[in-house]
């Protein structure tokens, strides 16, 4: 298929995947920004997820590497977490072409903001890493289980897969946000790439657009990376109620 690119649509898409590659790489949500952002170029919805998943993919590893030299992530944990996640975003992509999952809208309006409350009332959530407190092969099990169960929902349905893990890792396996934040990098790569596979198989990517938007995510990914190392847990909670509640009004836009 032949595509003619004006100036205008890297002017708009380019830095908004910019924008999400720095929100993602805090909190995750950041195809929030940068999917509308190729929809509105006038990208068909099919090209359009293909080109995202393809910048969001190569900004998340640069973001997950810088995570992991740090030393910030429970790699074990992490690396389960991912292979699961590949599994289950697989199964979750057949089983979307079965059923319709447009039902998990009404779902998502009762659980997105039960998250943000309680997120909310309890501000020590996330600050201090208490993951010692539960053995080593406990979280690597529940790391896996939710990697499978996340990455299923990533690939029946997508929105808001970083955010959720981020509350599992801080609520189930105590981590502090930062070390969520970057065992979810691994997992949400994970997921990623499988999508992407299958949107390169099906010749999704428009590669003339696509690499300049990667390249324009790997610089976001970092910065945010960066800000993260350097402010912790008091950048990431704010990013992550704000993103629950662009994702909220989102699936709100959707239902109605």
């Amino acid at each position: 298929m032949e595509w003619t690119l004006s100036p205008g649509t890297f002017a708009l898409v380019l830095p908004f995947v910019f924008l999400a590659g720095l929100v993602d790489s805090i909190a995750g949500g950041g195809g929030l920004l940068s999917l509308p952002a190729y929809l509105a170029a006038g990208l068909p919805p099919h090209y359009a997820l293909g080109n995202n998943k393809f910048s969001s993919c190569f900004g998340t590893f640069f973001a997950a590497l810088r995570y992991w030299h740090r030393g910030l992530m429970d790699v074990p944990v992490a690396l389960l977490g991912a292979v699961a996640a590949l599994a289950g975003a697989y199964a979750g992509a057949r089983v979307v072409l079965l059923i319709d999952p447009g039902f998990l809208n009404w779902l998502l309006v009762v659980l997105i903001p039960g998250i943000a409350v309680f997120t909310f009332l309890k501000p020590d959530l996330g600050k201090e890493a208490r993951h010692e407190e539960i053995s080593a092969g406990r979280r690597r099990l529940l790391g896996a289980l939710a990697g499978l169960v996340i990455g299923f929902y990533d690939g029946f349905f997508g929105p808001g897969t970083g955010s959720f893990l981020i509350f599992f890792y801080t609520l189930a396996l105590r981590y502090d946000l930062v070390t969520a934040n970057a065992n979810t990098k691994a997992v949400n790569l994970a997921s990623n790439v499988a999508a992407l596979i299958g949107f390169l198989m099906g010749g999704k990517v428009i590669f003339v657009l696509g690499v300049p938007a990667a390249l324009a995510g790997i610089a976001g990914n970092l910065l945010g990376a960066h800000l993260v190392l350097r402010n912790g847990p008091r950048l990431i909670r704010p990013i992550f109620l704000l993103g629950l509640t662009a994702l909220f009004i989102k699936i709100l836009l959707n239902l109605l």
